[in-house]
């Protein structure tokens, strides 16, 4: 017998049983971002390389260790992308998006890291992004931590979430912070573990989020960022807090807070749950004032997050926030000669009369025992019997699945009686 194919490890399918709540989370994202005014916009999976080793720096776990490159048949490396705010400004900046222009946009789908699976982290995963092009001021900030707090509460995990911030200052604050870091840790160089003494001199902000205890234990004594920052830096990040207050969000400020990506300065922010153990963050983000130029646009200020929708769904489950609209309203049962195209035509009138009803047609035959037991097994609400007299007198017979009772109805009065009930 011939091997059966699997999936690729870290790569899932997400089954019927599993698609409704995660169309459920789809739509509430999306409902949440359309209420700000902002556009979506659809990149393709597959970048150039070099645009994530530009994007996101050299000397970051996701470019040295997570993604998944290849070469094509013209020899051009390729990438699957392993996260949407590179391939987003790319896109910008190809077709003429954020010249002089102002641009808030969002985008949902998979991305791509070779990381060991585990519970919430997957080798493809689904983000949703959301990105500001063309205002450098705390207000957009703001608005983009608003409306992650707004859709936290849509979904009814606002009390099971924290916001924390930090502000990175420019890049020539970082960079005299990151020459204090060096020095105090070079100090401490026995301490340092591996991968700490690698980056120490390639990303020494890393160090500060080192997984570590001993590690984590010097760095109480380690050069604060905050002491660095320079005064406009602090100026936007006061307006922030300001404007976050007024809004009534709590946050907590996080100085070692610096996020794992290159590209950022100035405000940095995830939203954290203790919901899921170790894979706390569930949205994250922050400025990234200096990327449309680094890949070849203009100077054009930039802030936006994004969220894991694995990690949310997992949430929902683990809080058992998982109610969901059923995928069968209305569940049509046949018997007899003429019945079944009666039966069709009858789902398509319902169809159109009634929007948004979900009509399932019965097929495959069976006695009416066995059609009502699929019935409830879909979910239906009520069930419509087509035998051959109901065909004959243009009647219907209703039955209310759950408490039983049916009744007849003429075939055209059915439609305004079941647009009463679902």
């Amino acid at each position: 017998m011939a091997k059966t194919i699997q999936a690729i490890r870290g790569m899932n399918d997400c089954l019927p049983t599993q698609s409704p709540l995660w169309q459920k989370l789809e739509n509430t994202v999306k409902n949440v971002i359309s209420a700000y005014g902002y556009n979506e916009v659809r990149m393709p999976i597959v970048e150039m390389t070099h645009l994530f080793s530009r994007a996101i720096g050299e000397v970051t776990d996701v470019v040295e260790k997570e993604m998944y490159t290849f070469e094509d048949r013209n020899g051009d490396s390729l990438t699957l992308r392993p996260e949407g705010t590179a391939g987003c400004v790319r896109a910008g900046i190809e077709n003429g998006l954020l010249y002089n222009q102002e641009q808030r946009l969002w985008y949902i789908g998979p991305m791509f890291r070779h990381e060991r699976p585990q519970k919430g982290r997957y080798r493809q995963f689904h983000q949703c992004g959301v990105e500001v092009f063309g205002l450098d001021g705390p207000d957009v900030d703001a608005e983009l931590i608003m409306m992650t707090a707004r859709l936290w509460r849509e979904l009814g995990i606002d009390k099971h979430v924290r916001l924390e911030l930090n502000s990175i200052g420019s890049l020539e604050a970082r960079a005299n912070y990151r020459s204090a870091l060096i020095e105090f840790l070079e100090q401490h160089i026995e301490v340092l573990d591996e991968d700490c003494k690698r980056r120490m001199h390639t990303n020494p902000l890393r160090v500060l989020d080192s997984k570590n205890p001993e590690v984590q234990a010097i760095l109480g004594d380690a050069p604060r960022l905050a002491d660095y920052l320079d005064e406009e830096s602090k100026q936007h990040f006061a307006g922030l807090c300001e404007l976050l207050d007024a809004a009534g969000i709590e946050y907590t400020v996080n100085q070692r807070l610096v996020r794992g990506l290159d590209y950022y300065n100035r405000t940095v922010f995830e939203w954290i749950t203790e919901s899921l153990g170790s894979q706390g963050t569930v949205c994250g983000g922050g400025r990234y004032d200096g990327l449309v130029e680094q890949l070849g646009g203009k100077p054009t200020p930039a802030v936006g997050f994004a969220m894991g929708l694995e990690r949310l769904v997992l949430m929902l489950e683990t809080l058992e926030l998982t109610d969901v609209r059923r995928s069968v309203d209305v569940y049509v049962v046949t018997a007899g000669e003429g019945t079944m195209m009666a039966g069709m035509k009858l789902a398509e009138q319902l169809r159109e009369l009634v929007p948004g009803v979900r009509v399932m047609n019965h097929f495959g035959g069976g006695n009416f025992k066995k059609q009502f037991k699929r019935a409830d097994k879909v979910g239906a609400v009520v069930a419509l019997v087509l035998g051959e007299n109901e065909v004959a007198d243009s009647t219907v017979v209703l039955k209310d699945l759950a408490g039983g009772e049916q009744n007849t109805y003429a075939q055209a009065e059915v439609a305004a009686k079941i647009a009463e009930l679902i």
